[in-house]
């Protein structure tokens, strides 16, 4: 098991709330902090008290309401101001104050941003480590120092970079993390550094690397090959300009790759969830391609892929999906072959291994679809409404569509209003139904329902969550082919896709929402005509 031997400390709720865009309450900061303790990670920080009022309010509530079994909270702030008292300094109490059991103090290490930044003399900024490390350890915080810039200010002036860290550990720092705070850093010259560094200071030393290059999580677990024992990073990569190093990749990369256990319990199979989790409080939109934790992380497309994964689905896979809580996908395309709809079938618990014919079919017409435009890539739900009319030899379905129809009016004060007309049988029985709604598909949507629902009550359930059109290529101006997608939920916690392309837009949306309506059906348990 992990213990203080290594820390895995999470920045999530402070640096990579600095990303653009993102903007955390107290209320999600808190909820953030149980996903990342169920993770396992051994420290949270939690923000800036005393600097940010919504962070001073975090440690507040975090007293009472939050209860961590894994993780320990951790405060943010700086080293006292120049020529100040630590005891005086009005950011030093607030640290206090804020009860964190850990406090993280960043510290200038470049001899230039001292100068420049801080405008003080280097020897002050020596004495505003030492001060401030000493005074919170005195007052019963552990502490930890972020060196700020640290490889930039060790290649302008070595002597003086390491000098910062002796002075922080000591004054009583148990780390000192080495921060690429620009992000520049290349993973071999960075390792070098880090050996250099704790050769000379003989201090333990820990990790924070941004992203700028592409090399965040490179930089980190290189940097633990040469010898430090704290990593620091970010919820997927979050974090200003191009993000801090994905703790995801570093974690699974440490504990899957290199065999060293630096989470506390089973957290890891669950990282999958907890990413996802995160990206639903944050309303970033989770990355699909995301090392170990992505949608796409594990899907496979190419027919050739496919027939090597049905020999053995290690064969182009570098873990097992499972262990980071995620799953392999096959992919349906114009790039598939009989293996691949054989694997997909299998997926969506169709065993197709001993109907040649239909998997040929199945083939053939996917492959015609998606010259006329389809994708089947994000649409599993229409993929299997066409697996299941070619096993069954016909098409079946729930309900028929006599015909639709949709007006878009604006009225006098401006006010644009559309109202839908569906003429559908169901069980036998014709069904004219009229909705209304803020655009031409929401108005079918609401009409279709309507039809159908006192047949088929389970309906009331179903939610259009997403709604994406795209104008396909070769295609120009308002006559091009386009493609919708729709993404449905409903009770069950569920959520599919479904696919219609069409030279209309409202066309393709009909076709869409229909196949989704059917595949909503068929997941409640009704059995097509």
């Amino acid at each position: 098991m992990p213990d203080d031997q290594f820390h895995v400390y999470d920045t999530t709720l402070r640096d990579g709330a600095q990303q653009e865009g993102l903007n955390l309450t107290v209320a999600d900061k808190l909820v953030i902090a149980r996903h990342l303790d169920r993770l396992g990670v051994g420290f949270i920080e939690g923000g800036w008290p005393g600097a940010i009022p919504k962070d001073t309010e975090f440690f507040r509530r975090a007293q009472t309401e939050l209860q961590l079994r894994h993780a320990t909270l951790a405060a943010f702030g700086s080293t006292r101001k120049a020529g100040l008292a630590a005891a005086d300094d009005p950011q030093v109490a607030a640290l206090r104050e804020s009860r964190a059991p850990v406090v993280t103090l960043v510290a200038k290490s470049h001899d230039r941003h001292v100068e420049l930044a801080l405008r003080t003399t280097l020897e002050e900024n020596l004495a505003m480590i030492a001060d401030t490390v000493r005074h919170l350890c005195a007052e019963g915080q552990r502490v930890f120092l972020d060196a700020e810039h640290f490889f930039d200010g060790y290649k302008a002036n070595p002597a003086y970079a390491v000098e910062c860290v002796r002075a922080a550990a000591e004054a009583g720092a148990s780390v000192i993390a080495l921060c690429d705070t620009n992000g520049g850093m290349m993973p071999t010259e960075l390792g070098d550094i880090v050996r250099e560094v704790a050769l000379k200071s003989g201090a333990r030393l820990g990790i924070h690397c941004h992203d700028d290059t592409g090399c965040g999580v490179a930089n980190t677990l290189v940097a633990v090959e040469a010898g430090v024992s704290h990593v620091q990073g970010t919820a997927n990569g979050y974090g200003e300009r191009s993000g801090n190093a994905n703790l995801f990749s570093v974690v699974a990369g440490l504990q899957l790759k290199k065999g060293q256990v630096v989470l506390e319990g089973e957290g890891i199979t669950e990282m999958t969830r907890i990413a996802h989790a995160i990206s639903e409080v944050t309303n970033v939109t989770p990355d699909t391609h995301q090392p170990y934790v992505g949608l796409s992380a594990f899907a496979h497309k190419a027919g050739l892929h496919a027939s090597a994964i049905r020999v053995d689905p290690m064969l182009y896979q570098h873990i097992d999906p499972a262990q980071v809580g995620n799953d392999m996908r096959m992919l349906v395309s114009d790039m598939a072959g009989r293996a691949s709809v054989e694997l997909k079938g299998r997926e969506l618990g169709f065993d197709l291994s001993g109907d040649k014919e239909v998997i040929g079919r199945v083939t053939d017409k996917v492959k015609e679809l998606e010259a006329r435009g389809y994708s089947f890539e994000a649409a599993d739900a229409s993929f299997e409404l066409l697996l299941r009319d070619e096993l069954a030899g016909e098409r079946r379905r729930h309900f028929t569509v006599e015909s639709w129809r949709v007006i878009v009016e604006q009225r006098e004060d401006g006010a644009v209003t559309s109202e839908a007309t569906v003429r559908v049988v169901a069980k036998g029985e014709r069904v004219v139904a009229v909705g209304e709604g803020n655009g031409p598909v929401n108005a079918l949507d609401r009409a279709l329902r309507s039809a159908l629902e006192q047949t088929f009550p389970e309906l009331a359930t179903l939610e259009l969550t997403d709604y994406k059109v795209r104008i396909l290529e070769g295609s120009a101006g308002t006559g091009a082919i386009t493609r919708v997608l729709i993404e449905s939920s409903d009770a069950q916690d569920g959520t599919w896709s479904t696919v219609g392309v069409d030279e209309n837009v409202i066309s393709a949306s009909w076709h869409a929402l229909e196949e989704a309506v059917t595949y909503g059906l068929l997941r409640a348990g009704r059995v097509p005509e």
